[in-house]
């Protein structure tokens, strides 16, 4: 795998955005989003004791918007700023042989060294945990974290691989043919996080 700051990303899939499809079932509404990512930045700088060595790395898509909401509120609460990055996993993911559909392509960007930092992985749901070991796989390419950390809004449950969050803003327990998903208004949606059925869940 070649190094550099530049990769590829999946689009996210965007679900309908009638919160009242027959389908939908809205878990958080923007407050509710608001309080649980405050509560969690709160956390990270209780469990950090501060921000001076750590940096948020946002996984494509959704992650990358919440962490940027992080970065905001840290610095509201610590009167300071927190380093910011974000990071494509597409390379890195262990489906990629089978994909029958062709992945859309975006990038990588961390504009400082991650190496002795304590980097939190931003991203919107836990699942599996296969985008994670994805993204941890990337991190380590570009360096040696002292430590890599994982900040989730949603963790649904349902994983395959030894992974748990050490911030997350609620649980929800699923069945494996319902899908959370986070909309954002960074993504022209009003902000909720609504459990669907039948649809493709992201890992």
């Amino acid at each position: 795998m070649a190094r550099g700051r530049f990769f590829f990303a999946l689009a996210n899939v965007m679900a309908p955005t009638n919160p009242k499809h027959h389908h939908e079932t809205l878990i958080m509404d923007g407050h509710e989003m608001t309080r649980a990512l405050t509560r969690i930045a709160h956390e990270i700088l209780e469990r950090n004791k501060g921000c001076h060595d750590v940096g948020l790395v946002g996984i494509r898509t959704g992650g990358v918007y919440l962490a940027q909401r992080l970065k905001q509120l840290i610095a509201q609460i610590e009167q300071t700023e927190v380093l910011l990055g974000e990071l494509d996993i597409t390379l890195y993911r262990d489906d990629l042989a089978i994909r029958k559909d062709q992945p859309v392509l975006k990038k990588t960007d961390i504009p400082f060294h991650i190496s002795d930092l304590k980097i939190i992985l931003v991203d919107d749901v836990l699942f599996t945990g296969r985008t994670i070991r994805a993204a941890m796989d990337g991190l380590m390419d570009l360096g040696r974290p002292a430590e890599i950390q994982l900040a989730v809004l949603i963790d649904r449950g349902h994983r395959q691989l030894p992974v748990r969050a050490n911030y997350v803003g609620k649980n929800i327990p699923t069945a494996k043919d319902e899908n959370i998903r986070v909309f954002l208004e960074e993504l022209g949606e009003e902000d909720r996080v609504s459990k669907l059925i039948n649809a493709e869940s992201p890992a």
